[in-house]
């Protein structure tokens, strides 16, 4: 554990990712040293662009070490003795991708986190698993609360094969908490939205602004009834940060999000006036977007009370200010939306701005 007067030495799995490399300036900004694994699946090298222009201390040595890697393949080759706390958010992530993947979901959740479950149970080092609000299925109950019971569909629809590998993800973290009293603390994510966000894994917000930009049609699923609430990643990365600090958290869960909900067919409405332009919405039906028999929910609202109480929890960041972020990043950046790795000069770079280790697969982990 940190002593007094030494900087923290922290890991961050999917430090590449949307989330991680959000919560990775943040913790290279408190002044720790940051180790991130991610083997770029769904993480870009261009995330952690920022990271790299303050990652320096008063000595000149970097505070920031990329691997680029699997967890589990990474993990061998380190000792969690070196590390303060761990914050594990590498998963596979997005509604496509867990319809068009469904072995690549519940072989990466289930994998990868026990690999580094078992690694922080190695060293009692205080770790943050990330997990989401689909754990909670389709129950009808709203809003949801951590301990409320869970419904899921059959097995046949793989569209709950996601839910399902994130909550065996947290069963075996509090499994660890309650054998091996590992520090673990669960944050299930409702919707976090905000800059490097893509769209092209199902992600809504950053669909919506991309095609507004465009002129292009807003593709809404469905009637557009459902509601979701949507919480800006600069809000929720200090929460984050906090529920570890505390050190007061370990075997607990918690709900991070806003509680307002809002429907898709007006968060269309919503990108369209924020950003002053004109485009008409385009209503697909489910199986024509995903699968036939695709579900979904009509209401996801979470229940705040717990992470309010522990560490104060009050979003800030407005959802239109959020619109105004995305596309801005959209005009500087416009490829913002493809993968590091299909551009040109993106192996390149990866070579030049990480640990670069034998073995990396494809994928974010």
């Amino acid at each position: 554990m940190t002593s007094v007067g030494r900087q923290r030495a922290i890991l961050v799995t999917g430090g590449a990712g949307f989330i991680g490399s959000h919560l990775v300036e943040s913790l290279l900004a408190r002044g720790d040293h940051v180790t991130v694994i991610d083997n770029l699946s769904t993480g870009r090298l261009s995330n952690l662009d920022a990271a790299h222009a303050t990652e320096r201390s008063s000595d000149g040595k970097p505070r920031l070490r990329v691997i680029v890697r699997t967890v589990s393949d990474a993990l061998p080759t380190m000792d969690p003795r070196e590390f303060d706390e761990i914050y594990h958010l590498a998963a596979a992530v997005g509604v496509r991708l867990v319809i068009e993947e469904p072995i690549r979901t519940i072989e990466t959740n289930v994998h990868e986190s026990s690999a580094i479950l078992r690694f922080a149970a190695e060293g009692r080092v205080p770790l943050l698993l990330a997990s989401t609000s689909e754990v909670y299925g389709k129950s009808a109950k709203t809003p949801f609360s951590e301990d409320d019971d869970v419904t899921y569909g059959p097995t046949t629809l793989s569209r709950w094969s996601y839910a399902c590998s994130k909550a065996i993800d947290e069963y075996l973290a509090l499994a660890y908490h309650a054998q091996h009293r590992l520090p673990v603390t669960i944050v299930r994510f409702f919707n976090t939205v905000g800059p490097r966000q893509v769209g092209r894994y199902g992600m809504v917000l950053p669909r919506f602004v991309k095609a507004a930009l465009r002129g292009e049609p807003l593709e809404v699923h469905g009637d557009g009834s459902q509601s979701r609430c949507f919480c800006d990643v600069r809000d929720t990365v200090p929460a984050l940060i906090r529920l570890v600090a505390d050190g007061q958290h370990a075997g607990r869960v918690f709900n991070i999000g806003r509680d307002t909900p809002i429907s898709i067919r007006s968060l269309a409405e919503t990108v369209l006036k924020t950003l002053g332009r004109e485009a008409p919405l385009r209503f697909v039906p489910y199986e024509e977007a995903f699968v036939a028999g695709f579900d979904d929910l009509l209401v996801r609202q979470p229940d705040l009370r717990r992470v309010r109480a522990a560490v104060g929890f009050s979003p800030s960041i407005s959802l239109e200010q959020t619109i105004r972020d995305i596309a801005a990043e959209f005009r500087v950046r416009p490829e913002a939306d493809a993968p590091d790795l299909a551009r040109p000069g993106a192996a390149s770079r990866a070579t030049a701005s990480t640990q670069a280790l034998p073995g990396t697969s494809g994928g974010r982990l």
